[in-house]
């Protein structure tokens, strides 16, 4: 947490789009995994095509969780399973497509660039991204943050919009 405090001081300065919004929710309690994946259902009846969510959290955090229950609030049925090696996973229904990134695995952020992810953020996409600071100032900015929080004796959950599209979703959830 500490690490993306200063993350995020960091890239205030430089003024580019990992800096975390400063409209923090107020921190939501997540009791067991049931309750992280509700809190990706709630996030996911109010979502519209062409978002883009960073997903921030340490490793077990909840990231990979909170998207499982993003997408079965979609409607998605099948398994949902961690990029960590594939870097993306994409989902097809519903007439949208979802692409789950986990970018923990980059060294250096021209990976980004080289891996051609770019043509992922379209009109037709909602882009879920964790360690989204792997690929510095190459990704667009993002509309929502989502910070989850975990040490020894609780997990929470915090939302920040960045945009005005953002702003609407988190709105319309009370988040």
């Amino acid at each position: 947490m500490v690490n993306d405090i200063i993350l995020a001081q960091n890239n205030a300065a430089l003024g580019n789009n990992l800096a975390v919004n400063s409209n923090l929710s107020q921190p939501i309690l997540l009791t067991d995994e049931t309750a992280t994946l509700a809190a990706g259902v709630k996030l996911s009846q109010s979502v519209v095509a062409n978002l883009v969510i960073f997903l921030r959290g340490d490793l077990g955090a909840g990231k990979t969780t909170f998207t499982r229950g993003f997408l079965q609030g979609l409607g998605f049925k099948g398994k949902v399973k961690s990029p960590t090696y594939t870097l993306v996973e994409p989902y097809s229904f519903n007439n949208l497509i979802v692409y789950h990134f986990d970018l923990y695995r980059f060294i250096d952020e021209e990976e980004w660039e080289a891996a051609g992810f770019r043509e992922y953020f379209n009109a037709s996409s909602i882009c879920l991204i964790e360690w989204p600071e792997k690929a510095g100032y190459l990704l667009p900015e993002p509309d929502i943050h989502v910070h989850l929080i975990h040490d020894a004796l609780q997990r929470k959950i915090q939302f920040s919009a960045n945009t005005p599209r953002g702003e609407q979703c988190l709105a319309k959830q009370n988040m």
